[in-house]
């Protein structure tokens, strides 16, 4: 049997790494050590990293669409987006946790962990950023693909109370007249799991929002979760990405901080301080505030 070290990552728990990971990994712990961030072990499904990680999976992600849906799916794949617009969409600061495609369909998944109050129109956006990929991709409008836009929120958006809410747009002054984009927009609230009727979709509610798997499909979900935490890829991209997430948060820190500072020093200027002075009790050059 094989043995495992313990290390600790952060000051947020333990995480195992078997002895063949231990070298590879040793300079991201030592520099992971310098922040506190979820620990790998305490990962669930519904983390982004993990969550996006799991349904990588095809037949998890195909389980999952199957079920929420109650619809079958051919086959699944995962498109990149075109690099026209991939820049554009992680500047914003808004990324398509799961972005899969069938042979006549197209799904985008996210996972919603806290709530948030526009909603409505970040389906909006991710509904033009789908469109405008395959267009971009030489599909004819007349040719876009039926697509979902699918959020799995742990609490109601709406406070209504529903396990779901399914929107598709329809004429106003009549509702047997359909505008037939083939569209649709459906957030699912785990928070109100029990009253789903449908069991398959309770199953997997009730396991987003308790973590708790108990129909087959959610244990396998679960397995798959621990699996990942064991694997070499993903280990090293959760570490980078959250160090790389630390970095951000740092420089904006500085920023705010010399941001604030300058603020400062022109105020004291303005009140014909002594620059040196000023130097002093802010951290500036003087040549920085006497450009002010």
């Amino acid at each position: 049997m094989q043995t495992h070290s313990l290390f600790q990552l952060g000051n947020c728990g333990l995480i195992t790494i078997f002895p063949a990971l231990h070298k590879q990994f040793q300079v991201c712990y030592n520099k992971a050590m310098e922040h506190s961030f979820k620990p790998v072990e305490d990962l669930v499904f519904t983390d982004d990293f993990m969550f996006g990680a799991v349904m990588r999976e095809p037949e998890i992600c195909k389980g999952v669409l199957e079920r929420l849906l109650q619809i079958k799916i051919d086959h699944i794949e995962y498109p990149e987006l075109q690099k026209t617009i991939s820049p554009f969409y992680t500047q914003k600061g808004v990324r398509l946790d799961v972005y899969v495609a069938g042979s006549d369909k197209i799904f985008d998944v996210e996972c919603q962990t806290y709530k948030i109050s526009n909603i409505g129109k970040r389906t909006r956006y991710y509904q033009a950023m789908i469109d405008m990929d395959s267009l971009l991709k030489g599909t004819d409008y007349s040719e876009l693909k039926e697509s979902f836009i699918i959020f799995i929120c742990t609490d109601d958006p709406f406070n209504a109370g529903l396990p779901v809410y399914t929107f598709e747009r329809k004429c106003k002054e009549s509702d047997s007249v359909e505008l037939n984009d083939k569209t649709h927009h459906l957030i699912f609230n785990a928070s109100a799991y029990s009253k789903e009727k449908n069991q398959e979709i309770k199953d997997f509610l009730e396991f987003v929002k308790s973590n708790s798997p108990k129909s087959d499909f959610t244990k396998e979900i679960a397995t798959m979760v621990q699996t990942k935490k064991f694997q070499n890829t993903f280990l090293n991209e959760y570490l980078a990405i959250q160090l790389h997430e630390r970095d951000v948060e740092e420089r904006a820190k500085q920023q705010g901080a010399i941001a604030k500072a300058l603020s400062t020093a022109a105020i004291l200027k303005q009140s014909n301080v002594d620059i040196e002075l000023i130097a002093k009790s802010t951290g500036l050059s003087t040549a920085q505030i006497a450009a002010l």
